[in-house]
């Protein structure tokens, strides 16, 4: 069983309560629009990390990070990306990978806001942890907590950080 800690939108921004959140997880994924790197750095320092760029991320961030992972984690399929769309409204770029091999957890962020929706049609749970930064129009900053174990995602839950 892992435990994970999901992030994103943090626009450079990081703070003691999300670097408290970090310990308790066993990997930190970040679904882009990191910034300043010193973002990711602090989170590295502490646990395990997977990131992807995101659409404001300078060229150091797009160099460190891909715009796509796709990989196994606790016998779960796991794609994270930073624009995707969510069910059913999937973008260009992500609708047809989703029918043809579709992920068992799809994992976007950017909209800064808080989703996780079941798609019955393709068998995928999306999940956007919302924006843990301050920059942005959302008014609360949120993550995501889960487990993943033996194929399950399991223990979500809503981390809210408070006002921006």
């Amino acid at each position: 069983m892992k435990k994970i800690l999901l992030l994103s939108d943090t626009h450079s921004y990081i703070d003691d309560r999300i670097l408290h959140y970090c310990k308790e997880a066993d990997e930190v994924w970040h679904a882009g629009d990191i910034g300043d790197l010193k973002v990711t750095d602090a989170i590295e320092a502490i646990k395990p990390l997977r990131a992807v760029f995101g659409n404001i991320d300078d060229e150091k961030a797009r160099v460190t990070f891909p715009l796509h992972q796709r990989f196994t984690c606790e016998d779960v399929s796991v794609w994270i990306t930073h624009i995707g769309g969510y069910p059913p409204k999937y973008n260009s770029t992500t609708r047809d990978e989703i029918k043809t091999n579709p992920p068992k957890l799809f994992i976007c962020g950017h909209s800064h806001i808080l989703k996780v929706i079941p798609d019955k049609s393709n068998g995928v749970l999306h999940m956007n942890p919302g924006a843990a930064g301050k920059h942005g129009f959302h008014k609360k900053r949120t993550m995501l907590r889960f487990s993943l174990n033996a194929g399950n995602i399991e223990n979500l839950e809503v981390i809210e950080l408070g006002q921006k």
